[in-house]
């Protein structure tokens, strides 16, 4: 095999002299430094380590090694800028002054395979260093942020609810008036029925009219039944009486009520985070640190 030159080498060593291992998912080349006599190992990052500055490394580890290149198998030479990853890819021979190395890397894929779970771990530590070293940073801004947001939230809530609170107290006045509306005619009823019983007319008479009277109450409690699909319950039907002068009322002042239904639920979420952000075990802080925050 000749260099650049035409020359022959004096030496082609076997391929066992310079051998390649994989370590913690990098290279590791072992060769004999030729003046020291000795096994040296040199460990490359193959994405940013090139050929020239590996070749440099040789050379300052041994200073009796005048000429340190690198030779395709054809004899072509490899550039210095040549990556180390490129390098690896295939079979190439070391030139360390006279002597030839021919050099076999390993196949890198199953070398991924075999050193996979070592890779992982490593990862797995490196996230748990940054979680533990920015963790605190992160609760903080993030707790910052919701107060932030609560601060506006209720900003945008306080007119609402004032008007809500307005709006509220109207159809309350309202409903109210309409029970005793109810109260009054019912009363009415039962003494106009008991006065034309006993002072205008018998009870023979004013049996029929009672018993038709109660038959057109069963129908209307029917009618409602059909229109609401609710039992004519006294709570229930004051609670849609209720809602039904609230909707009316807002609807003439304005009021946006999906609007509010929505700060609110936002408003809730926000303070269910930073009550959940707060707990002792989320935020990794002292009880006393804690407190002192609220």
């Amino acid at each position: 095999w000749r260099g650049r030159e035409g020359a022959p080498y004096s030496t082609l060593m076997p391929s066992d002299e310079v051998t390649i291992n994989y370590r913690h998912g990098l290279p590791v080349i072992t060769l004999l430094l030729p003046t020291r006599s000795e096994r040296c190992q040199f460990t490359v990052k193959p994405v940013v380590t090139t050929v020239g500055a590996f070749l440099q490394d040789v050379q300052r580890e041994d200073k009796g090694i005048e000429r340190a290149e690198v030779f395709a198998t054809d004899g072509t030479k490899v550039s210095d800028a040549t990556l180390m990853e490129v390098l690896l890819m295939n079979d190439f021979k070391l030139v360390i002054n006279n002597t030839a190395y021919s050099v076999s890397p390993p196949v890198k894929d199953k070398l991924s395979s075999e050193h996979a779970t070592d890779m992982e771990d490593i990862k797995s530590l490196v996230h748990r260093l940054f979680v533990a070293l920015h963790l605190e940073d992160h609760q903080i801004r993030k707790e910052r942020e919701l107060l932030q947001k609560l601060d506006h939230l209720k900003g945008e809530l306080l007119p609402l609810e004032q008007m809500k609170a307005r709006i509220m107290n109207s159809a309350d006045a309202k409903t109210s008036r309409l029970l005793w509306v109810g109260l009054a005619l019912m009363s009415t009823q039962g003494g106009a029925l008991a006065w034309l019983t006993w002072w205008v007319y018998s009870w023979d008479i004013m049996e029929p009219v009672t018993y038709f009277i109660t038959y057109g109450s069963a129908m209307a409690f029917y009618a409602y039944f059909v229109l609401t699909k609710q039992d004519y319950i006294y709570p229930q039907a004051k609670d849609r009486q209720f809602l039904h002068y609230f909707y009316r009322k807002s609807k003439k002042q304005r009021f946006n009520v999906e609007r509010y239904n929505k700060l609110k639920d936002d408003l809730a979420e926000a303070e269910e985070s930073l009550r959940r952000l707060r707990q002792p075990l989320h935020l990794r802080l002292p009880i006393q640190e804690i407190n002192d925050k609220d």
